[in-house]
C-alpha cells in the first residue's frame, strides 16, 4: 500500500526526464542561430535586437524596459556577445547533462528575461514562455542530467572527492 503515492521512477519515466532535458538543450542551441554576431540585428532591426526591442514597445514590466531602454541599448554588442554565449552553453550543457541543475537554473533565468520582453507583444503565444518555465523547473527538480548525462557518471568520482570544487560541483548537478 505504501506505494500507491510513490512517483514512478522507472526506465520509461528516467527516459522522459532525459528526453525533456535534451529537447530543452535542443532548444536552447536552435535558438542561437538567429542571434547573428557583429550587431545581432541593430542594423536591421531583426533577430535579437528586435526582440529586445519588444520590452519597450510592449512593456510587461517597466522598470526592465527602462533598464532595455538605458542600460542594454547603449551596449548592445556586449549584451548581445553575452545573450549568445550563454545560451549557446545553455544548450550545449543541457544536451550533454552537465552541471545539469545549475544550467537549468540560467535557462529559467534567461526565460524570465526573454518572458519580459516579448510577452505582451502581438502575436506570441503566452504558453510557450510558460511552458519553457515547466520544462526547466522539470529539469532543475529532478536533476536530469543524472540520467543518461554526465552528471550521472561525473557524480560517484564527485561524491567521493574532498574539496570544495567537488562540493560545488555535486549541488550543481
Amino acid at each position: 500500500m505504501s506505494g500507491i503515492n510513490q512517483i514512478e521512477t522507472g526506465r520509461a519515466a528516467r527516459a522522459v526526464l532525459a528526453a525533456v532535458r535534451i529537447a530543452v538543450g535542443l532548444l536552447w542551441l536552435q535558438n542561437v542561430d538567429w542571434k547573428r554576431p557583429p550587431d545581432f540585428g541593430q542594423a536591421s532591426q531583426s533577430g535579437l535586437y528586435q526582440f529586445t526591442s519588444d520590452a519597450v514597445k510592449h512593456p510587461v514590466l517597466e522598470p526592465f524596459s527602462w533598464l532595455v531602454q538605458n542600460v542594454i541599448f547603449p551596449n548592445f554588442a556586449l549584451f548581445g556577445w553575452g545573450v549568445l554565449i550563454v545560451e549557446f552553453c545553455l544548450g550545449a550543457f543541457l544536451l550533454v547533462g552537465f552541471l545539469t541543475r545549475f544550467w537549468a537554473a540560467i535557462g529559467i533565468l534567461q526565460t524570465v528575461a526573454i518572458t519580459l520582453s516579448v510577452l505582451n507583444t502581438p502575436g506570441e503565444w503566452q504558453w510557450s514562455y510558460y511552458l519553457m518555465f515547466a520544462a526547466q523547473f522539470v529539469i532543475l527538480a529532478t536533476a536530469a542530467g543524472r540520467i543518461a548525462g554526465v552528471d550521472g557518471l561525473l557524480r560517484p568520482r564527485w561524491s567521493s572527492a574532498a574539496g570544495r570544487p567537488a562540493r560545488i560541483a555535486m549541488v550543481l548537478s
